[in-house]
């Protein structure tokens, strides 16, 4: 009897030691996890800082001398490429793509070095040169690929094994990245679920949630809790007002089709001459879009520089009125940019087209406040081109934060999706992703596993790098 009791007793221990030893592990691994939502937060809002102080320095650079701009901006966008080419293969695009690739790639080296720091730090550096350089870019969608990368990194340090543990931390990346570069925490969620991730279990990670939560609060307690575009009050009354919602989604849907339409296409390589010029000399043509920046750019005043950002708050909160030439420009300098291959983003360009898409169509709808034309605008714009319509919705909704108009903001954006599905059939990020993974199953192993990648494993396509 005594023999048994003993031999319990051990049994009791030993198990109490093993569930501590899992407690302990348990712990060390969410203590590391909350450490990397956080280092996401402060490296985003570095990130926003280095771009808002380049930004800074170009408008100086113009209010001098505009004229200053026909040498920078190609000298810039020459410069990103050749270092993007030689030092920071891998750093292209604004990162959306490569971020859902790995995703669902299961060659973890692969992986590794697309998510790599040496790729995060050039994706920040080359972001920041060309919004220097007048790109009309942004940083928003760099921040998804730092994040994820960021991360990653902290699952390496863990030596974590399972893929589906490894995978999640590429989304809580993601989405941390998100939140914390708009402070909008409910649409970084929103956007891991809609646009970065097709898995149940990983749209329901507890990773992802407290990622965001961290990371946002990070940000948060350095910048204050701001709202991108400020606070607005405008509403829009079910009746007459609701032409608006028609107009902006029609319109909006149209004209955000198109532009993924041309995105994708290009990602497949520029026919003809021009094509075999953009494959032989990328430096020349980059600097060749410059150009034709710089010239956009001169001859708008300016407006067509960097992210649009300060032009989509003067429309929305009605300081000032611009014509429907801002739009215009704005969308073919970011096709442009698109083109030349630089590193950074189409989030923040895609809201200031779509603030003036919206701007422009209230000046004929005198039945509904102008502020809500031009947020439904917006909404319309961005939706049509991510063609994710709850991602684009929520984002408005907090960057504005103004809950009143949520049911028309849904309805506008959900009325451009389907216009935008019929232009483009594709969701741009899925394409481009579908593309990189293509080119990533087919491209021949490095040499060794320390290496620079090879082109054809980081680049989708004959073309200049897409870049999203």
């Amino acid at each position: 009897m005594k023999t048994d009791l003993t031999e319990l007793r051990i049994r009791h221990m030993r198990h109490l030691r093993r569930s501590a030893r899992v407690t302990t592990a348990q712990w060390r691994r969410k203590i590391v996890y909350w450490a990397a939502a956080i280092v996401v937060g402060l490296v985003a809002v570095g990130f926003a800082t280095a771009a808002d102080a380049a930004a800074a320095l170009r408008t100086r650079l113009v209010h001098w001398d505009p004229w200053i701009m026909l040498a920078i901006t190609p000298a810039g966008l020459a410069l990103s490429t050749w270092l993007t080419r030689t030092w920071f293969r891998g750093a292209q695009g604004s990162g959306i793509p490569q971020t859902i690739a790995t995703l669902h790639l299961d060659d973890f080296a692969v992986v590794d070095r697309l998510l790599s720091l040496r790729i995060a730090f050039g994706k920040i550096l080359l972001t920041t040169l060309g919004l220097l350089a007048g790109a009309s870019i942004g940083r928003e969608g760099p921040t998804v690929q730092v994040g994820a990368a960021i991360m990653h990194a902290f699952g390496r340090w863990l030596n974590l094994s399972a893929v589906g543990m490894r995978r999640g931390l590429i989304l809580a990346g993601g989405a941390s990245g998100v939140s914390a570069a708009f402070n909008t925490p409910l649409g970084g969620i929103v956007f891991a679920i809609e646009e970065l991730s097709h898995s149940f279990e990983q749209r329901t990670s507890g990773t992802m949630l407290t990622g965001v939560i961290l990371s946002g609060v990070t940000a948060i307690a350095l910048v204050g809790n701001y709202t991108y575009f400020g606070h607005t009050d405008v509403v829009v009354p079910i009746g007459i007002s609701w032409i608006a919602v028609l107009a902006c989604g029609i319109l909006g849907g149209v004209s955000g089709g198109a532009f993924s339409a041309i995105l994708i296409r290009s990602s497949a390589g520029l026919p003809g001459v021009l094509g075999q010029f953009v494959s032989r000399r990328p430096v020349a043509f980059a600097a060749a879009c410059g150009l034709v920046l710089a010239v956009l750019g001169v001859a708008s005043g300016g407006i067509t520089y960097g992210t649009g950002y300060l032009q989509a708050r003067e429309i929305i909160t009605g300081q000032t009125h611009y014509p429907a030439s801002f739009f215009i420009l704005k969308y073919i300098a970011t096709i442009v940019s698109y083109c030349s291959g630089i590193p950074g983003g189409l989030f923040a360009p895609s809201l200031a087209i779509g603030a003036g898409i919206g701007g422009w169509i209230a000046q004929f709808l005198p039945h509904t406040t102008p502020g809500a034309v031009v947020l439904l605008g917006t909404v319309a714009y961005f939706s049509a081109v991510v063609q994710a319509p709850l991602t684009a919705t929520v984002i408005v909704m907090e960057m504005s934060d103004n809950q009143q108009v949520t049911l028309a903001l849904l309805a506008t954006s959900f009325l451009a999706y389907a216009v935008s599905r019929t232009v483009c059939s594709q969701s741009l990020y899925s394409a481009l992703a579908e593309k990189f993974l293509d080119v990533v199953e087919h491209a021949p192993p490095p040499a060794e596993e320390t290496a620079a990648p090879p082109r054809a494993a980081i680049v989708p396509g004959p073309a200049a790098p897409e870049r999203v």
